[in-house]
């Protein structure tokens, strides 16, 4: 339908200076991008001045005592444990894309690190270690500091005022649960600045595009959005998100040059979508890449890692110390199991399960198996073979091999059957048998099978130390685990209990063989191995592989897992450290105020835009149409960007926790500002042209906003988000204690902190 023309005299009808900027006008009013053709609302040193302000106030708050705990705080076990594994260039797996622990890995390289500390428990002190923790913890802050200019540049680009970019930047400049993730050693201040970064590259990119495509200056900001992108996926996979923001307004925007009022030959539309391939999707899938190449030239020599990958893998990584001691594992060894979970070693000793447990049931009474924390001669076990072998020596135990087990210091075989087990009815009891039942009728009983975590591995040769596998039982399809949740009453001595776990597949029934007791002077002598060589292609997808199948497994319950639906209010949170004798804890939870708003914003944008739409078919024409293009444009890329960043989760069946929503919060942030910008505007001003005689593109005057209220409104939203801050700041940065009335009084919606009785 062709656009409606105004009548000679109507208040629509554009006035002499519109009239000269026609022929540029009608070009770029199809497309709908006056919103970028507007004047800057502000002077540059205005923009310049809130821009320094804001950031100096998220860098304050950043470093602010940033030595502080001096322990290891939650997911700090892990990201500075694979930071040590860099830096000692061992292999370990992990779930997550290497660049964010590669970025940390470099600090503790130029910090002369040798990664000796590993991080092994929440709560173990830093002084005890060399350990670079605040130089760690320093790159997520500035990481977090950064992330908050690049927003303001972002609305500036959006040509909104600098109160206005203010305001965007000052919602995560001051939020508790950024400044929290921006204190610590995690993956997590990366990606928010690689989120924001690929926001703001983007939208300098779609401008210059306005006035000068296929100029250098437009290649420049198209690559560096493609960069900005792969480092968000190279960072987390949830940056996947991310390149559907930016993709869908590419999608739209070459929808747009695709029509023939854009005045584009075939030729330069081919032109066009071939640059945006290589731009934005085969350029970052290349860095993407890049950033594994570097992962598997550092992290040559054995590790931790070993077991996940198959033996083909394996035999391309040099031995590490932890490979020196690895045997290859022989019938008739007596050998110790460790549990890979809790490091408990596998158990038995001549007391027997009780008659009946505390809840009726009725056991066998068998001897007890059980999981011990410490050597022992109770945790030695023969690996006897199912048929005579030729000889009692270097016959190796392979992978899916059938075999039993016989517990050496009273001579009888491990056992399964259909006895539920004593603190989960549905899973199987285990217990030993004497030797002429194990032999006898009992004999199929007493089967199991060393099962591998890949399926490649089977027929490999099990070796201790480095393999990982399941203690399989072959006669009811269970696999042995033990679990420190709970540990056994008196009559277990406090161990923990082992019981068949009917879900074979969980990652926690996994066992390796930790040591060979017998072994020949010869065996001891160690052989250094010859390293192999495999295509990085091969190691990649193999790697890729497992990482999204045990990222999908990690569907267990957690104590401090959230569903998504309380995230945009943060109505929950996570307890990342405590410090029982001083009453001290970091409490992991947004901003409240800062959070609701953005929900009332979101809100409240969905029925601006609903009634905008119910009332043009009425001809009812509410705003201007600058106004309707700022929120059909910037603001609405921006809602659709935090509807790609929020609303996949509900979609995910994998845990998820608070800090899922950070990215979603950070688009928000951005979009409550633009929003509210609007909303205090004169949003029936007719629209206006400048004449510029030198240049291509019109400039559009961009419709007035109220001053005062605006200052008013960001003058309450910046103190109300500022006085929570403070409020709960004992629990962002743990300087002080807060006694029993105080904790209450914090433990707001369903948030529950440690100390309040």
């Amino acid at each position: 339908m062709a656009p409606k023309i105004p009548r000679k005299g109507s208040k629509e009808e554009p006035d002499d200076k519109t009239t000269k900027c026609s022929k540029a006008r009608a070009e770029y009013r199809y497309l709908g991008e006056e919103w970028f053709l507007q004047e800057k609302p502000d002077s540059d040193a205005k923009y310049k001045y809130y821009g320094y302000v804001v950031t100096a106030i998220a860098f304050i708050l950043r470093f602010w005592r940033i030595y502080y705990p001096r322990e290891v705080i939650f997911d700090e076990v892990h990201f500075g444990k694979f930071a040590s594994y860099y830096l000692e260039r061992t292999y370990f797996f992990d779930v997550h894309p290497p660049f964010a622990k590669l970025l940390i890995a470099f600090v503790g390289w130029l910090m002369n690190y040798d990664g000796e500390f590993k991080f092994e428990d929440i709560g173990y002190s830093y002084d005890k270690t060399n350990a670079p923790f605040v130089a760690y913890r320093s790159l997520s802050a500035i990481l977090g500091t950064l992330t908050v200019p690049v927003m303001f540049g972002t609305l500036r680009e959006m040509n909104f005022k600098a109160l206005t970019c203010m305001l965007g930047a000052l919602l995560v400049a001051l939020d508790n649960a950024h400044i929290i993730d921006s204190r610590l050693i995690l993956l997590d201040a990366t990606l928010i600045f690689t989120v924001a970064l690929s926001i703001y590259t983007y939208v300098r990119f779609y401008k210059v595009q306005l006035r000068a495509p296929f100029s250098s200056e437009w290649y420049y900001w198209l690559y560096a959005t493609g960069f900005s992108l792969s480092l968000v996926i190279s960072s987390k996979y949830v940056g996947v998100f991310t390149f559907a923001t930016i993709g869908s307004a590419v999608i739209v925007n070459l929808w747009q040059l695709l029509d023939v009022k854009a005045g584009l030959t075939m030729r330069q539309l081919t032109k066009h979508f071939v640059a945006r391939l290589n731009g934005l999707i085969v350029f970052p899938c290349v860095v993407y890449l890049f950033w594994f190449y570097i992962h598997f030239a550092i992290l040559s020599r054995s590790g931790t890692g070993d077991d996940f990958m198959s033996s083909a893998f394996q035999e391309t990584l040099e031995d590490s110390p932890l490979a020196k001691e690895s045997k290859s594992v022989y019938y008739y060894d007596i050998v110790t199991f460790k549990h890979r979970e809790t490091l408990a070693l596998l158990h038995s000793h001549s007391a027997h399960y009780p008659l009946r447990y505390e809840d009726g049931r009725v056991s066998s009474q068998g001897q007890q198996v059980t999981g011990y924390s410490h050597e022992d001669i109770n945790n030695n076990w023969e690996i006897i073979p199912t048929k005579e072998l030729p000889a009692r020596e270097g016959q190796p135990v392979l992978y899916d091999d059938v075999i039993r087990l016989r517990h050496v210091a009273t001579d009888t075989y491990l056992l399964a059957h259909d006895v539920a087990s004593p603190y989960y009815p549905t899973n199987e009891e285990i217990t030993t048998v004497p030797p002429d039942a194990a032999n006898g009728d009992r004999r199929a009983q007493t089967l199991f099978k060393l099962q591998p975590k890949n399926k490649k591995d089977s027929g490999h040769i099990i070796k201790s130390r480095s393999s990982s596998f399941r203690i399989f039982h072959v006669d009811t399809a269970v696999a042995l685990w033990t679990h420190n949740d709970q540990f056994l009453p008196d009559w277990g001595f406090g161990q923990q209990e082992v019981n068949g776990n009917k879900k074979v597949t969980d990652e926690s029934n996994h066992w390796t063989i930790h040591t060979i007791l017998n072994l020949s002077e010869e065996r001891k002598t160690y052989t250094p191995k010859k390293v192999k060589s495999l295509p990085f292609f091969s190691k990649w997808s193999e790697l890729q592989r497992l990482m999204f199948i045990h990222n999908n497994k990690l569907s267990a319950d957690h104590p401090f897992a959230s569903q998504p639906d309380s995230w945009p209010g943060s109505l929950s949170g996570v307890s990342f450290w405590t410090k029982d004798s001083e009453k001290k804890q970091i409490y992991f939870t947004g901003n409240i105020i800062g959070w609701w708003f953005q929900i009332v914003s979101l809100s409240l944008y969905l029925g601006i835009i609903l009634g905008d739409l119910l009332t043009r078919k009425r001809s009812l024409f509410v705003f201007g149409r600058i106004t309707r293009v700022k929120l059909y444009g910037p603001v609405m890329f921006l809602f659709i960007g935090w509807c790609f960043h929020y609303f996949p989760f509900f979609l995910m069946s994998r845990q998820k926790f608070l800090h899922h929503y950070l990215p979603a919060h950070l688009i928000a942030a951005l979009f409550s500002a633009a929003l509210w910008e609007v909303l205090l505007s004169d949003s029936r001003s007719i629209d206006q042209y400048k004449d510029e005689s030198n240049s291509e593109v019109p400039h559009v005057k961009t419709p007035k906003v109220y001053e005062p209220a605006l200052v008013i409104f960001f003058i309450i939203i910046a103190t109300a988000t500022a006085y929570f801050l403070y409020y709960f700041s004992p629990l962002v940065y743990a300087h002080r204690g807060l006694t029993p009335a105080e904790v209450n009084a914090r433990q707001w919606f369903n948030i529950k902190l440690h100390f309040a009785k």
